[in-house]
Formats: C-alpha cells, sequence, structure tokens
C-alpha cells in the first residue's frame, strides 16, 4: 500500500499550521464545551478535562456531575452543574433531559470518565448518543460503555473515541473488523488497519501505541511522536474536543493540531 493516506507530525512541525495561526483571539469566540462524567467514588477525570480544557483555549467550559457528588467537589470546580444519580452515585436514567439540555448550550460534548460500571448509567449514555446531534468526544472508561456493541457510536457522525490501545482491540471485535488489533503489530500495519477501519465506519479515533498518537478520520491517518506521556487520555481528549468545536468543518485537521500543542 501506498501510504498516501498517512501523514507525520513531529512537535517542532506541525502538520496545518494554519489552524494554530488562525485561533480566536477572543474567548467569547472560542466555543464551549460540556463535560460530563463522575460517580460517587471519584470525579478526577471531569475535573483534569475541565482544567486542560481550558489551557487548551476553549471559551466556556461547563462541568456536570451526578448529585451524589455534590457534597464532596465543593470548590474544586468553577462551573460545574448536577444531574439526578442513582444509588449507586452514577447517573441515574432520569439525567437524560438535563444533560441533553446543558448539551443544547454547548457546541461539543466530552463524556470524560469515571462514570463506574453501573448498568444504569450504560442506558444513560445510550439514550443521550441516539439523543443528541452534536459533537461527542469520549474517553476513559466512558469508551467500555459501547465496545462489546459499539453499533451506535460506529454509524453516529460527528463521535470521536480517545481509546487505548486494549479498547480499540475490544472495538474491532466488537465491531467484527476482520483486522486484529495486536499489539505486536508494526507501524505500517497500524496505520492500515486504522485507515481500513475508519473509512468503514464514521467514528474518529485517537490512540496511542509504538510511542505514537495516532488520528484517524475517514481514512485519513496521521502519527504524532511522543515521548514519556504515560497518563494521555484525559488531557488528550480535551485539547482534541476543543480544537474540534472550534474547527468543526476540519476534524482531521483539528484533532492531528490538538497534539501539537
Amino acid at each position: 500500500m501506498d501510504h498516501t493516506f498517512w501523514q507525520r507530525q513531529t512537535s517542532d512541525k506541525p502538520l496545518f499550521p494554519d489552524l494554530l495561526w488562525s485561533r480566536p483571539e477572543n474567548r467569547a469566540h472560542a466555543g464551549k464545551l460540556l463535560v460530563i462524567g463522575g460517580n460517587a467514588y471519584g470525579f478526577a477525570a471531569p475535573a483534569e478535562a475541565y482544567a486542560e480544557s481550558l489551557k487548551a483555549g476553549v471559551g466556556l467550559t461547563r462541568v456536570i456531575l451526578p448529585l451524589r457528588v455534590k457534597s464532596l467537589v465543593g470548590k474544586v470546580l468553577e462551573s460545574v452543574e448536577y444531574a439526578m444519580s442513582n444509588p449507586s452515585g452514577g447517573f441515574s436514567q432520569l439525567a437524560l433531559g438535563e444533560l441533553l439540555a446543558q448539551a443544547e448550550w454547548a457546541d461539543g460534548v466530552l463524556l470524560a470518565g469515571d462514570f463506574g460500571r453501573n448498568s444504569e448509567t450504560a442506558i444513560l449514555l445510550e439514550k443521550f448518543l441516539a439523543n443528541y446531534v452534536g459533537q461527542v468526544t469520549i474517553t476513559k472508561d466512558a469508551v467500555d460503555y459501547f465496545t462489546p456493541n459499539p453499533a451506535a457510536i460506529l454509524t453516529r457522525s460527528q463521535t470521536t473515541l480517545v481509546l487505548s490501545f486494549a479498547q480499540l482491540q475490544r472495538l474491532a471485535i466488537g465491531a467484527k473488523f476482520t483486522t486484529a488489533f495486536t499489539f505486536d503489530m508494526d507501524f505500517f500495519r497500524l496505520i492500515d488497519a486504522l485507515h481500513e477501519f475508519t473509512e468503514k465506519h464514521q467514528i474518529s479515533i485517537v490512540t496511542k501505541h509504538l510511542d505514537n498518537i495516532f488520528v484517524a478520520v475517514t481514512g485519513e491517518v496521521s502519527s504524532t511522536k511522543v515521548e514519556g506521556l504515560e497518563v494521555w487520555r484525559v488531557r488528550t481528549a480535551a485539547h482534541a474536543a476543543t480544537w474540534w468545536l472550534q474547527n468543526p468543518g476540519k476534524p482531521f485537521e483539528a484533532l492531528t493540531t490538538a497534539l501539537a500543542q
């Protein structure tokens, strides 16, 4: 294969410098991001996503957590709302209306993780994606809710997964993709597989393997060399969601450029 669909980005040579130069100078024009996540036992992921989205240059960020954690949050987050929780401390199905209403305020939504393992939350997230038509970025354990039966996300437009390589393996198995994503696959086999997967499915993929973060959108693939970045998903997802909502017509360029910061 000639790999004309693949481009390599380095820290000192971003692939799409025009996006860097044309960023909104006024925060009022820099977009609004809604971050959803957390459960009674932790909300580190949405808290990190909030902070990283501000570093990435978003205009406004609003966080929604389950009501059960309200007494624990205090002043950790400046802009936070709460939605109905279930007895286990995760989001209840009754939170759907609030999540959809808040999502209408935003230009993009980030399902940031720390949802825990809860069947009611699983139903809520599936219903949310079915009813919301805007940009959604999904990472951490939010991805795990969809990998066993990924039909809901594979056919949904404006959906980006920022996922570990192990999660990518499970996603491909759930999608019955004929090419296996294996830890021993070499660089070019991986970009071939990402190219084929995102040509077949509408979903956009951001994953890390072989000391690179790969972006794949509608068959186009970029790779960005990274070193010493062990904890990467929430930060990457927050930056990706921010750049994407600021460049909604250029998802591949936006997700790739988010890695150049």
